[in-house]
């Protein structure tokens, strides 16, 4: 059995693996690796997503690569092996099918359920995973606008954007969001912009890339640049 730092682990080069695929193109597009990977994940960028050294990492890795659930090659980073990847997508899972319960039938605000979810994912309960996943519905995406993988770990993709790649004038519906930070999470909220709003693009400033829009037809207001580069659409 693996340990809660071992499922993230793999959870977290998943993840590095597999990023929302940019400009609406979907991951067939992106430069595929070993075994249908996206990219293997570097060590760095692994330390910096688990808030750890890179040498920690590497010891972790090692490890990894011993009960063959990654490729590993030292100072360039790991890939997830096929087993890896099925744990991986499993602890995935478990997560998002968490949040979307946390939000869609506690009522938690979509920037309180990640922690939670965290704690959560690591209940390894099949039936658990499976009830749940019928109660709500079998959700294909949470409420960030992630995908959730199913029980044969295949997963839905949307064709989205971001906002800053919007034509002035045109209307789209947000689909997800690229940065999941509650106080950015807080910040949408502020402004009404949840999963599903409608979007209009109204004026975009050359000098700095801010974007005027309007949320669901409410009165507009101005986002930044770096604000419309997190935000996911779909026409």
């Amino acid at each position: 059995m693996l340990s809660l730092a071992e499922e993230n682990y793999l959870k977290t080069i998943f993840k590095l693996q597999h990023p929302s695929p940019p400009s609406g193109l979907s991951h067939d597009d992106l430069p595929q690796g070993n075994e249908g990977e996206v990219t293997t994940a570097s060590t760095n960028q692994i330390a910096e997503q688990m808030q750890t050294r890179a040498g920690s990492v590497s010891e972790m890795l090692k490890k990894l690569a011993e009960k063959e659930l990654v490729h590993y090659q030292p100072y360039q980073g790991a890939g997830l092996t096929e087993a890896g990847k099925r744990k991986a997508i499993q602890v995935v899972r478990r997560h998002r099918l968490w949040e979307t319960f946390l939000v869609e039938t506690l009522g938690f605000a979509w920037d309180k359920v990640h922690e939670l979810a965290e704690e959560l994912e690591h209940i390894r309960s099949e039936e658990l995973t499976e009830r749940l996943d019928a109660f709500l519905n079998h959700p294909k995406f949470d409420p960030h606008g992630d995908p959730i993988p199913n029980n044969k770990g295949e997963v839905s993709h949307r064709q989205h954007v971001c906002l800053n790649r919007i034509n002035i004038g045109n209307v789209v519906t947000l689909s997800g969001v690229e940065d999941h930070d509650p106080a950015f999470l807080r910040y949408l909220e502020s402004k009404g912009i949840s999963i599903g709003a409608s979007l209009k693009i109204l004026e975009r400033i050359s000098f700095d890339g801010s974007s005027m829009i309007s949320c669901n037809n409410e009165p507009p207001f101005y986002v930044s640049q770096k604000v419309a580069e997190n935000l996911l659409v779909m026409s």
